[in-house]
């Protein structure tokens, strides 16, 4: 701030100096922007980075563009210097950290120790020097584009690990500019980019009331000791209805007995354990401890990268939709904003890790074979056949012709000592039947990652908690309760489903309607009686994340205080 108001001062001066003996422009105030523009930007490489002052500002990669199209004609400032637009868009970014955003992130004490300049030279009788209008200018434009980017396409650090979130039109920033400065409707246009889907909204509210949380110094540690049972009476119990009150609307404790983990102090420890994926037994164990213990400001950030999660996603959702949660190991149907089915998964283990994306499931393979990947075959499977080719048949596999004849190749004429994944004499796949891993049906949705959901012969592996157990595929508990709502529509009876799951050869029904699936990985949201939940980054995401937007700001961020404090070479320039 110190520096901020020297420079200040010191721009007061450089003005007093001005109406002492003002210099006389021929031109007008925006030819001079314009011709400002053009300096600053045609040099610039697309993108790219711009000096100001000692500072270094990254460009929005349709910045310059957006300017050459209208041949650098100012979008915010008049040619009598005033710029009426300027406060709506700086209410906007000040409402960003709402959404977990970082206001700074489009340069918002810049601009407005920069409007402050603007305002406070004509009621002085003095001249505000179009070199810093021009840069005015050109922050304005690219705090907007950047805003609107993270909101259209989520924050251009993740760009990475978005993967196939989104569609593939999201919008352009700098049309989107154009088109409402020229219809004068940008607080409109600014308001439209905040998603207004209630969970995103309800995650919004919780940020809010997390922070004000932190702001009271968060909760109280519960020291770590011997598990503590219902009924049971312990020292550190007291500290856990005091960490219980702050975040559980059931906690209501009478005082009576601080020590004892009585029903009441049960009953919002379950409530508790439920909202963190935990086994809602009442116990104060480890696991239950750990999570009270993690602090204010880490749900605060878990809750932060969320939103961002929610940027990623389509503006508008479909009124009917497949969800599945990769972190908390769940499925949901939804029709209308109402979850009409839902039911446990098994997710990819953290080494095939189930990625996320957006698909249209279009048809459903009942009786399927199982057509080994790549991958397991050279890790898992050649070795054993080359052992024992024997096995192959043991175990319902056989090999088809790579001539797409669907000829099976009969292993025994297979010399296995030569054979290497390379030149594997065909395509492995098990047969249908109760062995078969992808269970009785799977539910195609056509995708790059060959990532299907699908019955399972493993059904023990859902009274699990944690579920981290595929090699990417998604296995679900009730398949054909499924299918039968997917296939129910289109006049499908459940005697039909019965005979087609008892198939020894693969039958395929085509959806007449497509259902969009979507694949996410929250590790926190709000249900909609306003229950925030929190998940275990079992994949780390949360932290890839995390260490993304370092790289990124690092990588070419920008300070206020550096900007408005001229560079050691622009100290001699004529202004």
């Amino acid at each position: 701030m110190r520096r901020v108001a020297a420079v200040f001062l010191l721009l007061l001066l450089v003005c007093l100096e001005w109406s002492v003996s003002p210099p006389v422009y021929s031109a007008s105030l925006a030819t001079q922007i314009e011709a400002e523009l053009r300096v600053l930007l045609e040099p610039v490489p697309q993108p790219g980075q711009l000096p100001l002052g000692q500072a270094q500002v990254r460009l929005h990669p349709s910045l310059r563009d957006f300017y050459s199209a209208r041949g650098y004609t100012p979008a915010w400032v008049s040619d009598q210097g005033e710029v009426p637009l300027a406060e709506t868009l700086l209410d906007a970014l000040r409402e960003a950290s709402a959404e977990g955003l970082c206001p700074e992130d489009y340069h918002l004490d810049l601009l407005a120790s920069l409007l402050r300049l603007a305002d406070d030279s004509p009621r002085h009788g003095l001249l505000f020097d179009p070199h810093w209008m021009a840069r005015l200018e050109l922050l304005l434009t690219d705090a907007f584009l950047w805003y609107a980017s993270d909101h259209l396409q989520g924050r251009m650090a993740f760009i990475g690990l978005r993967q196939q979130s989104r569609r593939e039109k999201d919008g352009d920033p700098a049309q989107l500019l154009d088109h409402a400065l020229k219809r004068q409707r940008l607080q409109a246009a600014l308001s439209d980019l905040v998603p207004a889907h209630p969970g995103y909204r309800r995650l919004m509210q919780q940020l809010e009331q997390y922070r004000q949380l932190a702001v009271m110094g968060g909760w109280p540690k519960v020291p770590s000791g011997a598990v503590v049972r219902p009924k049971e009476r312990d020292s550190r119990v007291r500290l856990l209805k005091a960490r219980l009150l702050m975040t559980e609307p059931v906690a209501v404790f009478s005082g009576e007995d601080p020590d004892l983990l009585d029903v009441p102090a049960v009953r919002a420890l379950r409530a508790f354990q439920k909202r963190h994926g935990l086994g809602a037994d009442g116990v104060l164990g480890p696991r239950t401890l750990a999570e009270l213990n993690v602090s204010v400001e880490e749900r605060i950030r878990q809750i932060e990268l969320n939103l961002e999660r929610w940027r990623w996603l389509p503006k508008n959702l479909e009124k009917r939709y497949l969800q599945v949660n990769i972190a908390d190991f769940s499925l949901k149907v939804v029709e209308n904003d109402q979850v009409v089915m839902s039911m446990p998964v098994v997710v990819g283990n953290e080494y095939r890790k189930t990625p996320v994306f957006s698909g249209e499931m279009t048809y459903l393979e009942f009786a399927p074979f199982w057509y080994v990947p790549p991958t397991i075959l050279r890790e898992d499977k050649l070795p054993i056949i080359k052992r024992n080719p024997g096995w192959l048949k043991k175990n319902h596999y056989e090999i088809v012709s790579w001539r797409g004849t669907q000829e099976v190749v009969d292993p025994a004429r297979i010399d296995w000592k030569k054979v290497n994944v390379g030149n594997f004499p065909g395509a492995l796949r098990m047969k249908p039947g109760p062995w078969n891993p992808l269970g009785q049906v799977k539910f195609m949705f056509p995708n790059r990652f060959s990532i299907y959901l699908h019955d399972t012969s493993e059904r023990h592996l859902f009274q699990r908690r944690v579920r981290l157990f595929s090699s990417g595929c998604i296995r679900i508990e009730r398949p054909l309760d499924l299918a039968q709502y997917l296939l129910e529509p289109q006049g499908v009876s459940c005697a039909e489903l019965l005979d087609a799951v008892q198939r020894d050869a693969p039958l395929r029904m085509t959806l007449k309607r497509s259902m969009p699936v979507q694949l996410l990985y929250w590790t926190a949201w709000v249900e909609p009686d306003g229950m925030v939940n929190f998940r275990r980054d079992f994949y780390l995401r949360d932290l890839d994340m995390e260490t993304a937007l370092e790289d990124w700001r690092y990588g070419g961020g920008i300070n206020s205080e550096q900007i408005l404090e001229p560079a050691e070479s622009d100290q001699g320039a004529d202004r």
